[in-house]
């Protein structure tokens, strides 16, 4: 078996595929596995840091199987119980919701655990965004009020990287389904500490490895040969090299990537940015693991030990900003919201134009499903059709997927 691409839906693939038994060579374009989702020593904050800060749940089922597939050790840090910080940066008011572990939702009628200012009638149109449906969420539900300021769109806007109200009503549905609505114990927000490649890819890599099928590093994918009904050769480079009958690849490559390999094949062609930005300051004692703010261009604070770091979504209006400028704005955010008196010290801005898909309801009409036409070709990636808007647990199924599809293509 082969897998192009090593981020976290290849991984995913050649980790599953290797668990059933079978031989798998895994290759990647990159001079590091991981994707979107690893870590590096930066030489300009001098630490170790995260290209973004990837948050995941207690309740996300792919992360866990994952990570105990390949022996990951290093802990996702989190508070014991789903509680989620704010600050308006407008009127300084600070709130904590406190979401209680069960599935019946008795935190709305408390409250000290629910959004300030508002009340328990406010949370009754979430039941009809649980029912999915096609469109808009703004056709959905009234995009204003405490519930909607306060809780909604900024939760929202972080798991969907794209602006809640145009964003599918599908797949608000799914994140809702998956979180809020199975209870905090499965919604505790949780952070790889020290890092996402000590957390997922370094384990991954070395499991691999031990089974005999160790990463090919600067190996890009160059084309495609297809022959009837199958893939007949890959181009790595060097010339076509034949796939043998019974040999299933998969593609766990950016969906233009993709596009450009496979004939015909559609894949969501509207992106959105993210702006990350670190710090190289200790967090102020206090200071909770994960700040989300409201009235500020900075958007989620996030505290780690040596240092503060801050990311905001659907950052296309930023990505042309000049960095220290972008990084002066965060700072003051930071400071502001924490009572730090310090000048601008160390910092480093991570941008990525492509760096999810829009979940619109436009785009997410475009994502392919894992089987192709090519009966052993198969897809992975969090642009696929995974029910989810592009996280890590959804890049991460998709490698499931797509290793069962592999895995049983012979005979298919």
């Amino acid at each position: 078996m082969t897998v192009a691409g090593a981020g976290l839906a290849g991984l995913s693939a050649a980790v599953a595929l290797r668990s059933a038994g079978l031989e798998v060579a895994i290759a990647d374009s990159a001079a590091q596995a991981g994707g979107r989702c690893r870590s590096y020593d930066d030489p300009q904050i001098g630490r170790m840091i995260d290209n973004g800060n990837h948050l995941v749940l207690s309740g996300n089922q792919a992360v866990a199987r994952f990570r105990a597939a390949v022996g990951a050790t290093v802990p996702l840090a989190g508070p014991d119980q789903a509680d989620f910080a704010f600050l308006d940066l407008a009127d300084r008011t600070s709130w904590t919701v406190r979401i209680n572990d069960g599935p019946l939702p008795w935190w709305i009628a408390a409250p000290s655990r629910r959004v300030p200012g508002s009340r328990l009638a406010d949370y009754v149109p979430l039941i009809g965004l649980l029912r999915g449906g096609e469109g808009r969420l703004d056709a959905r539900i009234a995009t204003r009020g405490p519930v909607w300021k306060k809780l909604l769109e900024p939760v929202l806007l972080a798991a969907l990287n794209t602006a809640p109200g145009e964003s599918s009503a599908r797949l608000t549905a799914a994140v809702l389904r998956e979180t809020i609505a199975k209870g905090g114990r499965m919604m505790r927000p949780l952070i790889a500490h020290p890092t996402l490649s000590a957390a997922f890819i370094d384990p991954a890599v070395d499991w691999l490895a031990r089974h005999d099928s160790p990463l090919a590093l600067g190996r890009r994918l160059r084309a495609i040969g297809f022959a009837g009904d199958r893939v007949a050769s890959l181009d790595w480079g060097a010339g076509p090299v034949p796939v043998a009958p019974d040999e299933a690849v998969v593609l766990a490559v950016p969906s233009w990537v993709a596009a450009g390999l496979v004939p015909g094949l559609v894949v969501p062609d509207a992106f959105r940015a993210i702006v990350n930005a670190h710090f190289d300051f200790a967090p102020p004692a206090g200071t909770p693991p994960m700040l989300g703010l409201i009235n500020a261009t900075a958007e989620w604070i996030f505290a780690f030990h040596d240092r503060l770091s801050v990311t905001v979504s659907a950052a296309d209006r930023l990505i042309d900003t000049e960095r220290e400028a972008l990084a002066r704005i965060f700072w003051a955010d930071i400071s502001t919201a924490l009572g730090i008196t310090a000048p601008l010290p160390r910092w480093q801005i991570v941008r990525e134009k492509r760096a999810t898909f829009a979940a619109t309801p436009e785009q997410n009409a475009k994502r392919p499903a894992a089987r192709t036409q090519w009966r052993n070709l198969f897809l992975a990636g969090d642009w696929t059709d995974t029910g989810l808007p592009a996280t890590i647990e959804g890049a991460l199924r998709s490698g499931e997927a797509a290793a069962r599809l592999a895995s049983g293509h012979g005979s298919a």
